[in-house]
């Protein structure tokens, strides 16, 4: 008995160590697990999304850190896939990883949401916190918030709100088709889209509404067809990845000429889409900034970024992250997870295509300036084209911080 007790206590310190050893290296660096698909088909937008932070944590890194601690990225592949990135969180929680981001699909991210929070409820003293850069489902704020999931992008129903005021003065607009992804997102965005336009433009007639599968379909002829015969003036979409350019690519052998009113026709593959489609300023996409936003911080950190990577600035409110997620571990002295959330909350912030953000503390929704942009031919001010096609955006309206406030329905728990 006493020999078997040796071995069993022998056997846990040297399953231990490696543990132990690796909750030691977590405390030298900052860790923020990048939850993404890196393979499948999102891996084009995710691999993007984590050379972007990659950047920005070389960015900081240059700085000093946060609070002189190095900041590394982890990559962690979730497929788009909401159980694969349970598990992958829980691999970063085993590893040390105390903040998470992710951005690409709504579904996930309420399954993250949802997951950390029962984590902290389970676990205080080593809670977790996410961080969500992309995913725009409006119930991430409203009835299905948390205190421990933060936004940085504007909601689906505040760009279609910037969006739909925008169309409401466009007097050629008569007959609109919605063509969207089949999950929470696409669902908000056609459900938004009828509201908003019916409000602000009774006169529009939708003449036609389709939801398809995410990611999954290979050839958006059938459905270019279907839009082609409706007699559709403009279509509006949130297709984003390879949904977007596949859709547009669609078009463009189809000969179809509409206008375009997009979330994320800038994404990979986007621009190249719709120069072959020859939609010269006839695709609009509503977001917080644009390479050829007249600022010249912003310009400067397009112009590094791509002289490292072949790729434009998807993700403006990446930077902002970053930025905030260090000023709020100096505020708040630490990097305890509760403390910078308690210091983010209410936090201004100049963001980095210029102008003042802040992030609303009743629900964790950040508000930011929002543009709406056009795609084609670029004038003389117009420094940066897209993916070497030789056009580039043009901003065509901008929508200030206050004017972007939508009322939440958040009934917030807080630690």
């Amino acid at each position: 008995m006493h020999k078997r007790h040796l071995i069993k206590l022998a056997l846990g310190a040297s399953l231990a160590l490696p543990f132990f050893g690796t909750a030691a290296m977590a405390q030298e660096t900052v860790k923020l697990g990048y939850i993404d698909p890196l393979s499948g088909g999102g891996a084009s937008v995710g691999e993007v999304g984590l050379k972007t932070f990659q950047f920005l944590a070389d960015e900081l890194n240059a700085k000093g850190g946060i609070l002189g601690k190095k900041v590394e990225i982890v990559p962690l592949d979730n497929k788009t896939n909401p159980q694969e990135s349970l598990i992958q969180a829980q691999k970063a929680i085993d590893s040390g990883v105390r903040y998470i981001t992710q951005g690409n699909g709504s579904a996930v991210a309420g399954a993250l949401s949802d997951f950390v929070t029962k984590f902290n409820e389970r676990n205080p003293g080593k809670e977790v916190l996410f961080y969500n850069y992309a995913a725009v489902d409006p119930v991430l704020t409203n009835e299905k918030c948390s205190f421990w999931h933060f936004r940085w992008d504007a909601n689906s129903d505040i760009k279609m709100e910037a969006l739909t005021n925008y169309m409401k003065g466009t007097p050629a607009i008569k007959k609109v088709y919605l063509i969207n992804q089949d999950y929470s997102f696409g669902q908000s965005v056609r459900t938004q889209a009828r509201a908003m336009l019916k409000a602000k433009r009774a006169d529009v007639e939708v003449v036609g509404d389709e939801l398809h599968p995410l990611l999954k379909v290979t050839d958006f002829a059938p459905y270019i067809a279907k839009i082609k015969a409706s007699g559709a003036d403009s279509v509006i979409t949130g297709n984003w990845g390879q949904d977007f350019a596949l859709l547009l690519k669609a078009a463009a052998d189809a000969g179809l000429k509409v206008n375009w009113y997009t979330y994320y026709a800038g994404g990979t593959g986007g621009p190249t889409a719709i120069k072959q489609a020859g939609l010269d300023h006839q695709v609009f996409q509503v977001g917080e900034g644009i390479a050829n936003v007249d600022h010249k911080p912003a310009q400067d950190y397009e112009t590094a970024l791509r002289a490292k990577y072949d790729f434009s600035n998807f993700y403006p409110r990446a930077a902002n992250q970053m930025r905030m997620f260090a000023a709020a571990a100096e505020k708040a002295k630490s990097l305890d997870p509760v403390k910078v959330a308690g210091a983010l909350e209410g936090m201004t912030f100049q963001v980095l295509n210029g102008g003042e953000g802040v992030m609303r503390k009743d629900d964790h929704q950040f508000f930011q300036p929002i543009y709406i942009s056009s795609f084609g031919t670029r004038s003389d001010k117009e420094k940066f084209d897209e993916e070497k096609t030789g056009w580039g955006w043009r901003s065509v309206a901008k929508i200030d911080t206050k004017d972007t406030m939508l009322p939440t329905t958040c009934k917030m728990d807080r630690p």
